[in-house]
C-alpha cells in the first residue's frame, strides 16, 4: 500500500439500533493514537476514558504490560486493517463499554486538495458520554421522550435541556476534525 493512500472506513456503535455510524476517509498510514482521537471528534465523544483497539494483530491503546495492550503510537492503521473489508474493534469507556465496528470500505490515492481525515457522512447522534453503554442509553431515551417517565426532568436536566437522537451534522464533524 502506497505510503500516499487513504483508507475509507465505516465505525459504526455497536448494540445501538437504529445504527449510528461515521463513514470517515482517514491517511493509510494514521497511526492507532491518531485515530482513536479522530474516532473520538466523529462519534462525538468527550476522551474521558480508557480505550483498545482489537486486531487480528493483537490488542493496542496506551502500552499496558499488566493488560497487555501494545501500543498504539507505533501502529498506523494499515499494518492491522490494510484491506477494502478488513475489521477491527474499538472500544471506549471500559466501564459503559461502547463498542465500534471498524471496517475498511476501500483503499484510494490521496487528493491533495483534500484534507484528510474528513467525515462523508453517518448517521444519527452518538448517546451522551457517560449514559451508561448501550442498555443505559435505551433507558435514557425512552425517559426524555416520556414526560411521565419518573428520571425525565432529571436527565434532559443532566443532557443540557434537549438530546435528538436522529441528529446528525456532517459539517460539525468536519470543523472538529480540522481543529484537531
Amino acid at each position: 500500500m502506497p505510503a500516499d493512500s487513504v483508507l475509507q472506513i465505516k465505525v459504526t456503535l455497536t448494540d445501538i439500533r437504529p445504527p449510528v455510524w461515521r463513514r470517515l476517509q482517514v491517511p493509510a498510514d494514521l497511526t492507532l493514537d491518531r485515530l482513536h482521537l479522530v474516532i473520538q471528534q466523529a462519534m462525538g465523544w468527550e476522551n474521558y476514558h480508557m480505550h483498545l483497539f482489537e486486531t487480528p494483530a493483537g490488542d493496542y491503546g496506551r502500552r499496558d504490560s499488566e493488560l497487555g495492550h501494545r501500543d498504539e503510537r507505533k501502529v498506523p492503521l494499515h499494518a492491522v486493517a490494510p484491506a477494502a473489508g478488513d475489521k477491527i474493534s474499538y472500544t471506549y469507556d471500559f466501564g459503559d463499554d461502547w463498542g465500534h465496528r471498524i471496517e475498511v470500505e476501500k483503499a484510494l490515492p490521496r487528493d491533495p486538495e483534500t484534507a484528510y481525515p474528513r467525515c462523508l457522512t453517518g448517521r444519527r447522534a452518538c448517546p451522551p458520554e457517560d449514559c451508561g453503554g448501550p442498555w443505559g442509553y435505551a433507558n435514557f431515551l425512552e425517559a426524555i421522550t416520556d414526560p411521565e417517565h419518573e428520571e425525565h426532568d432529571e436527565l434532559l436536566e443532566w443532557v443540557g435541556g434537549a438530546f435528538d437522537p436522529s441528529q446528525f451534522d456532517v459539517e460539525d464533524i468536519n470543523k472538529r476534525l480540522t481543529a484537531q
